[in-house]
């Protein structure tokens, strides 16, 4: 009798199928399938076989299914480390890990910093068979990794978009677009010389905000201002110092499109420490993903980018490429809120 009790408990700390099979009444093959979320298994079944295992604690066993099927049930955002800036990569992984919440996956950071090859994770992920799917950041238009992983055949998906003649899985936000309605706004307040803080050349979002920016300079009619002194990857110390000195200048801008919100924090900062006023002497525009601009200054132009969007697409997009999906129905170019889904109910 005295081990009966220690049998029981044992069997609390560690559910099985089996545990769940007895809770819901169905088979343990059918709750297997359900946690797999199999296309044959109704989604009613599905619901009632996730509550059960999540009210008993149920975890696969990783190792065992890895032996079984040969699948980590891991998926590998590889990120560089110094993308923290206003809480972005907490966003992206948020939506990430609301897709693989009714999954087996989940998901492992793979970090790196500006001093690594961005090769290095990648090779590393592959070479280990750590994952069965990775997400990459700050995609180039010839990246070297997209190249790797398709040789590799390794399912993944991109946060934006290559050129490079490889049809792959990608998220994006438009940010052509984005630009381009920046420097509309601008112009319709009454901006005549604009400038663009935008981000490094050789990240590919880069091209297309500098090919958005330039078209409404000329449907507008309005002067560029050249800046090269700072990208949005600079620390908020710097844009605003080159910001601040721009302004004391004789021929500065009056309109400024920024292509983040950390660097429109640093833009007006540096405004105001010339001396000027926001929404007055100085027009800015910027793009952000936590919606704290209009707190900080109602006057600056907003453009709102959906970051848990973007992670919740890319962790869709990584496991239908390993169900098999064709990778070019797995793409999508966003724009503020005509694309949002609520990832609550996801």
């Amino acid at each position: 009798m005295d081990d009966q009790p220690l049998e029981l408990t044992a069997a609390v700390r560690q559910p099985t199928l089996k545990t769940i099979a007895a809770l819901t009444g169905y088979s343990i093959t059918a709750v297997s399938r359900a946690l797999k979320d199999a296309p044959d298994i109704s989604e009613e079944t599905k619901a009632r076989v996730r509550l059960a295992a999540r009210e008993v604690g149920y975890r696969p066993n990783r190792a065992g299914l890895r032996l079984r099927t040969g699948k980590t049930q891991v998926i590998s955002l590889v990120l560089n480390t110094d993308e923290e800036i206003m809480g972005l990569t907490s966003l992206l992984v948020n939506g990430i890990s609301t897709r693989l919440r009714t999954t087996n996956y989940h998901l492992v950071v793979t970090p790196y910093s500006h001093l690594d090859d961005p090769m290095d994770p990648v090779k590393y992920v592959v070479e280990t068979r750590s994952a069965d799917g990775i997400i990459l950041s700050r995609t180039e238009p010839n990246d070297r990794r997209v190249a790797y992983l398709t040789e590799h055949h390794m399912p993944f998906a991109t946060h934006g978009r290559t050129d490079m003649g490889v049809v792959h899985p990608w998220h994006d936000f438009d940010t052509e677009r984005f630009a381009y309605d920046s420097v509309a706004s601008l112009a319709r307040l009454g901006a005549k010389r604009i400038g663009l803080i935008g981000p490094p050349h050789h990240l590919s979002y880069a091209r297309y905000m500098r090919q958005g920016f330039a078209n409404a300079i000329g449907d507008f009619a309005v002067e560029p201002f050249l800046i090269e002194g700072v990208t949005i990857e600079n620390s908020l110390d710097t844009i605003e110092t080159y910001v601040c000195a721009t302004m004391k200048q004789t021929r500065r801008p009056d309109g400024i499109v920024c292509g983040a919100g950390s660097a429109a924090l640093a833009t007006v900062a540096g405004i105001e420490l010339a001396g000027l006023e926001v929404g007055r002497d100085v027009f800015v525009a910027s793009k952000q993903a936590t919606r704290i601009l209009h707190r900080f200054r109602p006057s600056i132009q907003v453009i709102n980018e959906d970051f848990r969007l973007a992670g919740f697409d890319l962790a869709d997009f990584v496991l239908k490429r390993i169900a098999g999906e064709p990778a070019e129905t797995l793409q999508r170019l966003s724009y503020e809120t005509n694309d949002s889904i609520d990832l609550n109910r996801a």
